[in-house]
């Protein structure tokens, strides 16, 4: 069972073809889902829809208060790159007990279709977040890290260890 908790970010975004912009409108997370045939028995809930830069500490304790108060133990939270390790830092900071909590997001949209990285990342976070041990982790590229042994390299567009 894993709790889904969605707060925006590039994973979520569409392309307005006539301006150029990137603009939220709902989450691609059950479709997602679905596609992946997926047969876990998942709670998707949207939280927020805002891009990472744009995210507050009053976000993040929404996030936190929901997280407790999730009845899963396994919790996903989907989310913006740029700041993914800042709300990582700040969940750990709230000593949520017993909840393994991982968060992961996207270079490129869902919705550009095979050259995002969203589908890989969410199935990936998925495993991860019925595997690992309780505390918060980063899940990107196919890979975890601990919120306090991780950083976006924005030269590269990769995250990796400190």
């Amino acid at each position: 069972m894993v709790q889904i908790f969605v707060t925006g970010g590039t994973f979520d975004k569409k392309y307005n073809y006539i301006n150029g912009e990137l603009y939220f409108k709902d989450t691609h997370l059950p479709q997602m889902l679905d596609l992946g045939r997926c047969t876990l028995d998942i709670d998707v809930k949207t939280l927020m829809m805002v891009d990472s830069l744009e995210m507050t500490d009053a976000d993040r304790e929404i996030i936190v208060h929901n997280c407790r108060r999730s009845t899963y133990d396994n919790i996903l939270i989907t989310h913006g790159t740029d700041r993914i390790v800042e709300t990582a830092k700040y969940l750990a900071a709230a000593h949520i007990e017993g909840k393994t909590i991982v968060l992961t997001g996207a270079m490129v949209p869902y919705a550009f279709g095979t050259s995002s990285d969203g589908f890989f990342n969410l199935g990936s976070a998925l495993a991860f977040a019925q595997t690992l041990p309780p505390g918060v982790y980063v899940v990107m590229n196919g890979r975890y890290f601990h919120w306090n042994n991780v950083q976006k390299n924005k030269k590269t567009g990769f995250f990796e260890e400190l």
